[in-house]
């Protein structure tokens, strides 16, 4: 109840865009005014030049944000970012991820693994007019109009084979951005502190707050001895960033501006109720099921075969991460009444719209006919496309459309399939071993076939493929056979498919490659229905759009582009908030609650050496007396709240700011008024997960780990004074 009278407050106290953005960088001169008010002293001008300081030190993992700290590549991300690589170089004999790891010489810095990259955002051009000239109408022909015009433009801006490029759709295809991205394909390890440091709390403390992980990891870019990428030599050489961040020891207390930069993942801001409400009665609970019983198989497995626990730790904090969002999601949409809150604005945009006699008074009719095409598109497949969720089978389709794709010219290749792509494609067929296990997969895939098997929409030759298990036991049997008789297994063999022709997969006796091929056209029918789809949907999105923002606008309301993948930049301040009635959450944690909460079991398990420290009140120069500014912060002055008391006297290890930010902020920089690094996004509180669909500033706070923790970690307790050194400290004047 409390949460829901805030919401409504919100909405009609006019604080309910305070915070509110993803802005593209090109945006920030129109928001300089919010920027001051906030207390942010660095031009937007500055902040909208990709080849200037900070936002030249910002750079994509892919999955992840990440920055430059050093002038000879060293990188900060977070640690469950780096867990591929951790994981990668994670043995039995040496088990980085419960041990850590920290190189105390470039020479020890190893591979994070062939997969690895880092992409450093150059150049954002609006190419809307190039991917949108001369559109069909019939809508697939419209779809592969949008995909040649993007894949010409891609080719083009790829000239050069050090550089990857991308056209994204903004506003759901009203505008079009052809993106510039330096590949740094030489990526090392350099130091990461335990997972019981890292991922301090586990799934338990995740989304949540009070929180204290030291969730971060060190990683350095190398390129050859020319300057340009390579990939892994040992002759290699670090990469000189065009700049790197400066690192403000003394971090920032509540009610400072900050702002932070990355690439965040996905929002649906925009999306209409009757897509929010697909989400939360089928999708969210649907996917969060399948997670939770895959979880549960992965963990039961790995408590009997460490090397299982070791290769599938990626995949089960993954899987857990996504599973519990959905669970806060769906937690959220009782909590507070966002489809109330967004058919409510909806219902006011349909009222708005009926003013403008130029407008089409069918625009949200044919919308919501083409969305519930596409709802009932996604519950039809659902089972079928998990029923080819095995690894082997996924990688032996893979193969096969890749054949396919090689007769035809490489213009017209499906994404992915181009030439541009093999590299990649290659090192993905490489990782397959570092996350596979015969037996886990196996497992999972006869999960899926079961839940298959046990619903009514069945396709013909999927069901011919598996044919001749009359019960569950021959089932079982048909599938180890399989596993038996591939060689899909072998790293070698897998290699070796990316060069066959179409009639040797179609002759091949390997069990995954039959099936791959009998179900390729099936596949292939069920794409071309979506892109059929897409491309209806590529005339009716834009146009909902451009009223929507019209509707923005007349309202003074910030307008921005939904989350995508893209370089972004989001503003706010150090704050806590009113979690609950009578719970007030303080914007900062001390180093005192990871020994409150330490029971020697997992997963809150610290290290011996930090609570040591801690006990001893070993903190150094990093001592913090107090990180208030002010008596009261501004949420104080929304919601009653207690006095905060200055006599922290501790080092500050997770801290809270109002900064707009979902899933691919992870890792993201954040910067005090100066844009000096101040911290690490993480995570965002349980409340505030709901922001993918509506933004609530009273309640949706983001959870960084702050800057001091992270230098306490390297002076104090892991001695990581090699790397200290090639940090640029700076204090507060």
């Amino acid at each position: 109840m409390r949460i829901t009278l805030i919401a409504a407050l919100v909405l009609s106290s006019g604080f309910a865009y305070a915070d509110e953005g993803q802005w593209q960088p090109y945006q920030m001169p129109s928001i300089a005014d919010k920027l001051t008010e906030r207390g942010i002293e660095i031009p937007a001008k500055q902040l909208a030049d990709l080849g200037q300081y900070p936002m030249n030190a910002v750079v994509s993992l892919g999955y992840c944000t990440a920055s430059f700290v050093s002038p000879q590549g060293l990188v900060v991300t977070n640690h469950h970012c780096a867990y591929r690589g951790i994981q990668y170089n994670s043995k039995k004999e040496h088990n980085y991820l419960a041990d850590g790891f920290l190189a105390k010489k470039m020479a020890d810095e190893p591979s994070a693994g062939p997969n690895e990259r880092l992409y450093i955002t150059e150049n954002v051009k609006n190419v809307t007019e190039q991917v949108t000239a001369n559109l069909s109408d019939e809508p697939l022909t419209r779809y592969e109009q949008i995909q040649t015009n993007s894949k010409a433009l891609i080719k083009e801006c790829e000239a050069d084979d050090n550089y990857r490029c991308s056209v994204n759709s903004y506003h759901n295809g009203l505008e079009y951005y052809l993106i510039k991205q330096l590949i740094i394909r030489d990526v090392r390890l350099v130091y990461a502190p335990p997972e019981s440091v890292g991922g301090y709390g586990g799934d338990i403390d995740n989304y949540e707050y009070p929180r204290h992980s030291g969730d971060f990891t060190f990683l350095r870019a190398y390129v050859g001895k020319d300057g340009k990428p390579a990939v892994y030599s040992e002759d290699n050489v670090p990469f000189t960033p065009k700049s790197y961040l400066k690192i403000n020891a003394d971090g920032v207390k509540a009610g400072d501006g900050v702002f932070a930069a990355g690439y965040p993942g996905s929002t649906s801001r925009y999306n209409l109720t009757s897509e929010l409400k697909f989400a939360s009665e089928w999708l969210y609970p649907t996917y969060a099921a399948r997670y939770q019983l895959q979880i549960d198989t992965i963990t039961q497995m790995g408590e009997t075969d460490r090397d299982i626990a070791i290769k599938y730790a990626g995949t089960i904090a993954s899987m857990s991460n996504r599973m519990k969002k959905l669970n806060g999601l769906l937690d959220g949409f009782k909590a507070t009444d966002i489809v109330g809150i967004k058919q409510s604005r909806e219902d006011d945009f349909l009222a708005w719209l009926k003013q403008d006699k130029a407008a089409n008074p069918k625009l949200i009719a044919e919308l919501e006919t083409l969305l519930a095409e596409q709802q009932k598109q996604t519950q039809t497949n659902y089972y079928f496309e998990n029923a080819q969720s095995s690894t082997l089978l996924s990688t032996a389709k893979k193969l096969y459309r890749l054949a396919q794709e090689k007769q035809k010219p490489d213009a017209e290749r499906e994404s992915g399939y181009q030439e541009r792509d093999m590299k990649m494609f290659r090192a993905e067929l490489e990782r397959i071993d570092s996350s596979f296990a015969v037996e886990v997969d196996k497992t999972l895939w006869l999960q899926d076939l079961n839940a298959y098997i046990g619903q009514p929409l069945k396709v013909k030759v999927f069901d011919n493929a598996l044919e001749h298990a009359n019960n569950h036991k021959e089932f079982i049997a048909k599938v180890d056979g399989m596993y038996a008789l591939t060689e899909l297994t072998d790293q070698a063999t897998r290699l070796a498919w990316m060069d066959k022709s179409v009639e040797a997969f179609e002759t091949s006796s390997d069990p995954f490659i039959r099936l791959a091929v009998d179900v390729h056209a099936t596949n292939m029918d069920l794409e071309k229905a979506s892109k059929l789809l897409d491309g209806k949907l590529s005339k009716a999105r834009p146009k909902y759009m451009e009223a929507v923002i019209a509707y923005y606008k007349a309202n003074n309301w910030p307008v921005y582009p939904d989350a995508n993948r893209t370089l972004r930049i989001t503003y706010g301040m150090v704050d806590g908030y009113q979690s609950k009635d009578a719970l007030y959450k303080q914007p900062f944690t001390r180093l005192e609650g990871i020994a409150a909460k330490h029971t020697g079991e997992e997963p809150y398990n610290a290290p011996a050496k930090l609570l040591a420290a801690i006990a001893t009140n070993d903190y150094g120069k990093h001592t913090i007396q107090s990180v208030y500014n002010d008596p009261r912060s501004w949420m104080c002055k929304l919601v009653s709240c207690v006095e905060p008391k200055n006599d922290f006297n501790s080092v500050p290890v997770n801290f809270l700011s109002s900064v707009d930010t979902t899933g691919g902020n992870s890792g993201s920089p954040v910067f005090n008024g100066r844009g000096e690094l101040v911290g690490l996004n993480f995570d965002s509180t349980y409340e505030a997960i709901t922001k993918d669909w509506f933004f609530n500033p009273i309640i949706t706070r983001a959870v960084h780990v702050d800057i001091r923790y992270i230098l306490w970690m390297m002076d104090q307790v892991d001695h990581a004074d090699n790397l200290i050194k090639e940090l640029d400290l700076v204090r507060n004047p």
